[in-house]
């Protein structure tokens, strides 16, 4: 990085071109993976098959305005404004989708580097949970169109996530030797089950998968949960709410409450009882976009199962918890709360930019830290990112 102390941002995103999942797609997956059809004058997206609203609009053009809605999502709306209102749109901007432009902004921003996550691809595997085969094709072929535009590692300023599916244990340790191998530094996976054959699942825990978090922990490469749509909401479908997963539009409020972040916290819950961290100690995992409530309740939850079945645990699982995970908080939380609860060391700068429930600008997040100190502050906008990544301030 140019300025090493200049901030990094660990939750921005792009924009998916329309053949970021069909570039490099082997043809006999065309009808069963992602494609995109003219429906009218608008773009629809079939996956397996079936209409997929995960993203309502999949050009993004007209795209929403960064941080439009950032009041919405902290519940402060000046009362009598009606919460649709603040939705704003505009052009599709260059810099979405394109890394050149991305590193200008970013210089305008004073943004030293960004980690940057999928938008329409958070929805894919939920769509293809049913066909395992179309699911690795089509996140390999991903991850090739994301090397392609973006880079993995791009002048060591854009650091993107290719996307990891565990669901074909041995297509998934081959996807990451061929990760490793071009470079990644960072792999992005659903908070959620594994889907298994005949519609059941398995633990992301699960011993099968120990190839996987093997070479992972080997290389260095952390792993970073991003929020998604993780399948839990047909949790929600059991109580009347809607069962597919809408990033727009009229959502049952209901299946909000229900679904909430209960993916993160049974995700992070799956690695440590099922002894994830114990067998690969050089593990670090970061939860990125799901908010930080969750932990206190996670760590209240594992620590009274702990005495209940002390066999079951190695060590506290706060410790174990402090030392692998690290989080990206919403701005409307407690932050000292979670410094206090897993250490300033663990809490990462994340922005969403530049999605609507975002910061308009990423370095207003800093203004959410004047009850920390200056080595705190700099441990959260720069050092902790590094760290996860597996370099060092002097790197």
């Amino acid at each position: 990085m140019e300025d090493k102390l200049s901030p990094i941002d660990a939750d921005n995103h792009y924009y998916e071109t329309l053949d970021a999942f069909t570039r490099h797609l082997d043809k006999k997956y065309r009808d069963r993976g992602i494609k995109p059809v003219q429906s009218g004058k608008r773009v629809e997206l079939l996956i397996g098959g079936t209409v997929n609203r995960f993203v309502p609009n999949p050009t993004f053009d007209p795209i929403i305005v960064p941080g439009c809605v950032d009041s919405l999502f902290r519940g402060k709306i000046p009362e009598g404004v009606d919460p649709r209102s603040l939705i704003q749109v505009e052009p599709m901007r260059s810099e979405y989708q394109d890394r050149d432009r991305r590193l200008d902004v970013m210089d305008e921003q004073g943004l030293g580097a960004a980690l940057l996550f999928p938008t329409l691809g958070c929805g894919v595997e939920e769509a293809l949970r049913d066909d395992v085969d179309a699911t690795m094709a089509s996140l390999s072929a991903f991850n090739r169109w994301l090397e392609e535009d973006w880079g993995f590692d791009y002048r060591q300023r854009i650091i993107t996530a290719p996307m990891l599916s565990f669901a074909d244990p041995a297509a998934a340790a081959a996807e990451v030797d061929s990760l490793i191998g071009r470079g990644a530094r960072v792999v992005h996976v659903r908070p959620a089950p594994v889907p298994g054959p005949n519609g059941t699942g398995r633990s992301l825990g699960d011993k099968t998968h120990d190839p996987v978090w093997a070479r992972l922990a080997e290389a260095s490469i952390p792993v970073a949960f991003h929020l998604g749509d993780s399948g839990y909401n047909r949790f929600a479908g059991a109580w009347g709410a809607s069962a597919k997963f809408e990033g727009f539009g009229n959502t049952d409020v209901l299946s909000r409450i229900l679904v909430a972040d209960r993916a993160i916290h049974d995700t992070i819950a799956s690695l440590i009882v099922h002894g994830v961290f114990k067998r690969h100690p050089a593990l670090r995992v970061a939860s990125i976009e799901n908010g930080s409530d969750w932990l206190h309740l996670l760590a209240k939850r594992l620590r009274k199962q702990r005495n209940q079945t002390p066999w079951a645990f190695q060590e506290d699982p706060l410790d174990t918890l402090r030392r692998h995970v690290w989080t990206t908080p919403y701005l409307e939380e407690d932050l000292e709360a979670l410094a206090d609860l897993i250490g300033v060391e663990r809490i990462l700068f994340g922005s969403d930019w530049p999605h609507g429930e975002g910061v308009a600008h990423p370095l207003d997040f800093k203004r959410e830290l004047a009850g920390f100190d200056e080595s705190a502050v700099q441990r959260i906008m720069h050092d902790n990112a590094l760290e996860m990544l597996g370099a060092s301030r002097r790197d």
